[in-house]
């Protein structure tokens, strides 16, 4: 999952691992998709897993989307605030909102929920705006 700092615009993303392969992948689609919404990622703040602070992959994914990485402290997820809001967002409108009957149906679940976070739910800390609503559409 990533959330866009200003916007609070968020991508997310149902894996299978957290190898730095699948991360890597996920950042460059990650970045292509809030730079679609006229949000280029610029940093990137991490945790520290090794998929992120060792590999050779995610690093190169960074160097390719012109990003810099910001980890946070050891044991300090209130430094990644919005990351962590996000999740508790999903938690309560996705995750635990009602039982799936297979994977499948709780992956093909999400994609309405973060439609629904990022064009419609309300965000105190944007004046009661989607995150949609601070992002500048990119010109063609």
């Amino acid at each position: 999952m990533a959330v866009y700092d200003h916007s609070r615009l968020a991508y997310a993303e149902v894996l299978s691992d957290e190898k730095g392969p699948t991360c890597a992948a996920f950042l460059t689609r990650a970045a292509a998709a809030t730079a679609a919404h006229g949000a280029p990622v610029r940093r990137v703040m991490t945790d520290n897993a090794f998929a992120y602070r060792l590999s050779c992959d995610f690093q190169a994914a960074l160097a390719a989307v012109g990003a810099k990485d910001v980890l946070i402290k050891t044991r300090h997820p209130w430094e990644n605030d919005r990351a962590e809001r996000f999740k508790r967002s999903l938690q309560e409108g996705w995750a635990y909102r009602r039982a799936f009957t297979s994977n499948q149906a709780r992956t093909e679940a999400l994609q309405p929920q973060l439609d629904f976070y990022n064009s419609h739910r309300p965000c105190g800390s944007l004046g009661v705006k989607p995150p949609i609503s601070r992002c500048r559409q990119p010109t063609d």
